[in-house]
Protein backbone atom coordinates (compact mmCIF):
# COMPACT_ATOMS: atom_id res chain seq x y z
CA UNK A 1 0.00 0.00 0.00
CA UNK A 2 1.46 3.34 -1.04
CA UNK A 3 1.18 6.40 1.13
CA UNK A 4 -1.46 8.96 0.27
CA UNK A 5 -0.04 11.55 -2.10
CA UNK A 6 -0.33 15.15 -0.92
CA UNK A 7 -0.26 18.37 -2.91
CA UNK A 8 -0.32 22.12 -2.44
CA UNK A 9 -1.62 24.41 -5.19
CA UNK A 10 -0.74 28.12 -4.94
CA UNK A 11 -2.25 30.74 -7.25
CA UNK A 12 -1.98 34.46 -7.96
CA UNK A 13 -4.86 36.12 -9.77
CA UNK A 14 -6.29 39.49 -10.73
CA UNK A 15 -9.00 38.42 -13.17
CA UNK A 16 -9.89 35.10 -11.55
CA UNK A 17 -8.44 33.06 -14.44
CA UNK A 18 -5.57 31.62 -12.41
CA UNK A 19 -7.87 30.82 -9.52
CA UNK A 20 -9.96 28.89 -12.08
CA UNK A 21 -6.81 27.05 -13.23
CA UNK A 22 -5.89 26.27 -9.61
CA UNK A 23 -9.45 25.04 -8.97
CA UNK A 24 -9.33 22.74 -12.02
CA UNK A 25 -5.98 21.26 -10.95
CA UNK A 26 -7.11 20.94 -7.31
CA UNK A 27 -10.37 19.25 -8.30
CA UNK A 28 -8.54 16.76 -10.54
CA UNK A 29 -6.06 15.98 -7.76
CA UNK A 30 -8.93 15.43 -5.30
CA UNK A 31 -10.76 13.20 -7.78
CA UNK A 32 -7.57 11.11 -8.03
CA UNK A 33 -7.48 10.67 -4.24
CA UNK A 34 -4.72 13.21 -3.57
CA UNK A 35 -4.98 15.20 -0.33
CA UNK A 36 -4.65 18.78 -1.57
CA UNK A 37 -4.56 22.30 -0.16
CA UNK A 38 -5.13 25.38 -2.34
CA UNK A 39 -4.02 28.86 -1.23
CA UNK A 40 -3.57 32.36 -2.61
CA UNK A 41 0.09 33.34 -3.10
CA UNK A 42 0.18 36.39 -0.79
CA UNK A 43 -1.17 34.20 2.03
CA UNK A 44 1.39 31.43 1.48
CA UNK A 45 5.02 30.77 2.36
CA UNK A 46 6.94 28.46 -0.01
CA UNK A 47 7.91 26.31 3.00
CA UNK A 48 4.42 24.72 2.68
CA UNK A 49 5.93 22.72 -0.20
CA UNK A 50 8.26 20.93 2.24
CA UNK A 51 5.29 18.98 3.61
CA UNK A 52 3.74 17.72 0.36
CA UNK A 53 4.63 15.48 -2.58
CA UNK A 54 3.32 17.71 -5.38
CA UNK A 55 3.94 21.48 -5.58
CA UNK A 56 1.94 23.56 -8.09
CA UNK A 57 2.06 27.29 -8.77
CA UNK A 58 -0.48 29.08 -11.00
CA UNK A 59 0.91 32.60 -11.58
CA UNK A 60 -0.22 35.39 -13.85
CA UNK A 61 2.15 37.60 -15.82
CA UNK A 62 1.60 41.31 -15.37
CA UNK A 63 2.13 43.85 -18.14
CA UNK A 64 5.46 43.29 -19.92
CA UNK A 65 6.65 40.16 -18.18
CA UNK A 66 6.35 41.21 -14.54
CA UNK A 67 5.75 38.66 -11.81
CA UNK A 68 2.62 39.06 -9.69
CA UNK A 69 3.35 41.94 -7.28
CA UNK A 70 1.74 40.09 -4.37
CA UNK A 71 3.85 37.02 -5.16
CA UNK A 72 7.32 38.59 -5.28
CA UNK A 73 8.31 37.49 -1.76
CA UNK A 74 7.01 34.00 -2.45
CA UNK A 75 8.96 33.84 -5.71
CA UNK A 76 12.19 35.10 -4.13
CA UNK A 77 11.89 32.73 -1.16
CA UNK A 78 11.02 29.74 -3.36
CA UNK A 79 14.54 29.47 -4.80
CA UNK A 80 15.93 29.04 -1.28
CA UNK A 81 13.76 26.03 -0.49
CA UNK A 82 15.22 22.51 -0.55
CA UNK A 83 12.59 20.45 -2.33
CA UNK A 84 14.55 17.43 -3.48
CA UNK A 85 12.18 14.46 -3.81
CA UNK A 86 9.20 16.73 -4.52
CA UNK A 87 7.38 17.00 -7.83
CA UNK A 88 6.44 20.40 -9.24
CA UNK A 89 4.32 21.85 -12.00
CA UNK A 90 3.51 25.36 -13.17
CA UNK A 91 0.34 26.37 -15.03
CA UNK A 92 -0.74 29.93 -15.63
CA UNK A 93 -3.03 32.20 -17.55
CA UNK A 94 -1.75 35.09 -19.59
CA UNK A 95 -2.80 37.24 -22.51
CA UNK A 96 -1.29 36.69 -25.97
CA UNK A 97 -1.75 40.46 -26.48
CA UNK A 98 1.62 40.82 -24.70
CA UNK A 99 3.35 38.71 -27.39
CA UNK A 100 6.93 37.95 -26.28
CA UNK A 101 5.94 38.59 -22.65
CA UNK A 102 3.07 36.07 -22.86
CA UNK A 103 3.00 34.05 -19.66
CA UNK A 104 6.69 34.53 -18.81
CA UNK A 105 5.88 34.18 -15.09
CA UNK A 106 5.25 30.49 -15.79
CA UNK A 107 8.82 30.17 -17.11
CA UNK A 108 10.25 32.18 -14.19
CA UNK A 109 8.52 29.98 -11.61
CA UNK A 110 9.69 26.84 -13.44
CA UNK A 111 13.29 28.13 -13.21
CA UNK A 112 12.86 28.95 -9.51
CA UNK A 113 11.57 25.43 -8.83
CA UNK A 114 14.55 23.90 -10.66
CA UNK A 115 16.86 25.68 -8.17
CA UNK A 116 15.11 23.87 -5.29
CA UNK A 117 16.09 20.40 -6.48
CA UNK A 118 12.45 19.46 -7.11
CA UNK A 119 11.62 17.24 -10.08
CA UNK A 120 9.51 18.62 -12.91
CA UNK A 121 6.41 16.46 -13.06
CA UNK A 122 4.83 17.79 -16.24
CA UNK A 123 5.52 20.36 -18.92
CA UNK A 124 4.28 23.77 -17.89
CA UNK A 125 0.88 24.82 -19.21
CA UNK A 126 0.22 28.30 -20.59
CA UNK A 127 -3.36 29.34 -21.10
CA UNK A 128 -4.59 32.41 -22.95
CA UNK A 129 -7.07 34.23 -20.71
CA UNK A 130 -9.72 32.00 -19.13
CA UNK A 131 -9.46 28.21 -19.47
CA UNK A 132 -11.75 26.70 -22.14
CA UNK A 133 -12.62 23.03 -22.76
CA UNK A 134 -9.31 22.30 -24.53
CA UNK A 135 -7.39 23.98 -21.72
CA UNK A 136 -9.23 21.90 -19.13
CA UNK A 137 -8.11 18.77 -20.99
CA UNK A 138 -4.51 20.08 -20.98
CA UNK A 139 -4.74 20.79 -17.25
CA UNK A 140 -6.17 17.33 -16.57
CA UNK A 141 -3.29 15.73 -18.51
CA UNK A 142 -0.83 18.00 -16.66
CA UNK A 143 -2.30 16.90 -13.32
CA UNK A 144 -2.21 13.20 -14.28
CA UNK A 145 1.50 13.52 -15.14
CA UNK A 146 2.20 15.16 -11.78
CA UNK A 147 0.45 12.31 -9.97
CA UNK A 148 2.29 9.64 -12.00
CA UNK A 149 5.65 11.29 -11.30
CA UNK A 150 4.87 11.58 -7.58
CA UNK A 151 3.91 7.88 -7.47
CA UNK A 152 7.16 6.94 -9.19
CA UNK A 153 9.16 8.77 -6.52
CA UNK A 154 7.42 7.14 -3.56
Amino acid sequence: MTNMITAHVVYATITGNNEDIADIVTEHLEDAGVKVTETEISQTDPSVFEDVDICVVCPYTYDEGALPEEGLDFYEDLSDEKLSGKVFGVAGSGDTFYEEYYNVSVDKFEEAFKKTGATIGADSVKINLEPDEDDIKKLDAFTEKLIEKAKSLQ
